[in-house]
């Protein structure tokens, strides 16, 4: 998924180690590993944000789905025709 996006930036190998040598020569070699270890710490935390994120979404849809279920066995056809209908609508907001 990179190595896509590193080629259309640069154009030719040069171009690259220029770049990763004015990055040591402004962050230092001592700081780098700092730096990678940041950013993979940041990384993670985000997507351990977006995974708590989806799990919020999809636990209050469990639970009303939960709560609401009434029981088919009793229930007339028309009832059963208008249960059908209201989750439809449900489904579609």
């Amino acid at each position: 998924m990179l190595q896509p996006l590193v080629l259309f930036i640069f154009d030719s190998p040069t171009q690259i180690i220029f770049v990763v040598l004015i990055v040591a020569l402004l962050f230092g070699a001592g700081r780098l590993p700092q730096l990678a270890k940041s950013l993979g710490q940041t990384r993670k935390a985000f997507k351990e944000g977006l995974r708590e994120a989806e799990e919020e979404d999809a636990s209050p849809a469990q639970i009303t789905q939960s709560v609401a279920a009434p029981q088919i066995s009793n229930m007339s056809d028309e009832e059963l025709m208008a249960e059908m209908r209201r989750r439809v609508e449900t489904k579609q907001q």
